[in-house]
């Protein structure tokens, strides 16, 4: 009894130290609203990007120096959806979306719905949820495709006012995505405490210095071949399509998957 006793107050208290890495997430997109209003489109595409880096450390923190708590699982998740729902919404209304009237922030508000839904769905399927996989495109991998869309757009000069229908059609795209019963891979079941072979790291060091030499075009590259997995991954492990497979109700471990004979 008193083990549960203290673990309740352990999961009420507040931890400094991941809670410090969620605010520089939640401030970096803030930063990316702020950025995209006054028409420095590029800084909060960048600035999304440094959300996503402090968003995949905060977690990563808390169970390293065991600080997990349920505040900070809620501010977690309040933070999230200014950094990969209203920010990247707002910066490709404001980049390319404000000149097509209802259509445009139709399509903003639908990406900024559909990640408010998906976070939702998450929060609630915590514990349950096969850990292996995400149901719908995961919020940060929605922004990164946002960003660095507009990203590359903004290095390469590509007029917005050009492709805004393309980029409102991939803008409400993405986030079905998010809200669809796809399955993408989550990399929770990676040991990243295991040991590894030299040339692992090898490839890591390439990984890293083929992304500088042109991180807009290389990430967004990477992070819509990740969107379009889900599809392929229910479509490689299914013989029959079924709605549910797409969007509804989430199928349970037996049904949501026929196996291929």
């Amino acid at each position: 009894m008193q083990n549960s006793a203290n673990q309740t107050a352990k999961n009420k208290g507040i931890y400094l130290l991941p809670n410090l890495f969620t605010t520089a997430g939640l401030f970096s997109g803030f930063y990316a609203v702020i950025s995209s209003m006054n028409g420095h489109f590029e800084s909060a595409a960048i600035a999304i990007f440094v959300a996503m880096v402090c968003d995949g450390l905060d977690g990563r923190v808390a169970r390293l120096t065991n600080t997990q708590s349920d505040f900070g699982a809620e501010y977690d998740s309040m933070a999230d959806m200014v950094s990969f729902g209203m920010a990247p919404a707002i910066l490709a209304y404001n980049w390319a979306l404000n000149d097509l009237g209802k259509i445009g922030w139709m399509a903003a508000f639908i990406y900024c719905a559909a990640a408010a839904l998906r976070l939702a769905r998450f929060n609630t399927q915590v514990g349950s949820a096969d850990k292996r996989f995400f149901q719908g495109l995961a919020s940060p991998a929605a922004a990164a495709v946002i960003a660095g869309s507009i990203w590359s757009g903004s290095t390469y000069g590509i007029e917005p006012t050009k492709i805004s229908y393309l980029v409102a059609f991939i803008t409400a795209l993405i986030g079905l995505l998010m809200v669809s019963n796809f399955k993408y891979h989550s990399f929770k079941d990676v040991d990243w405490k295991g040991k590894v072979n030299f040339l692992v790291m090898i490839l890591v060091v390439a990984v890293f210095a083929i992304i500088s030499v042109e991180p807009a075009i290389i990430l967004c590259i990477g992070f819509y071949l990740y969107a379009l997995s889900g599809p392929f991954i229910t479509l490689k492990n299914v013989d029959r399509i079924k709605v549910g497979h797409i969007v509804g109700d989430d199928p349970s471990d037996e049904t949501s998957f026929d196996d291929k004979k």
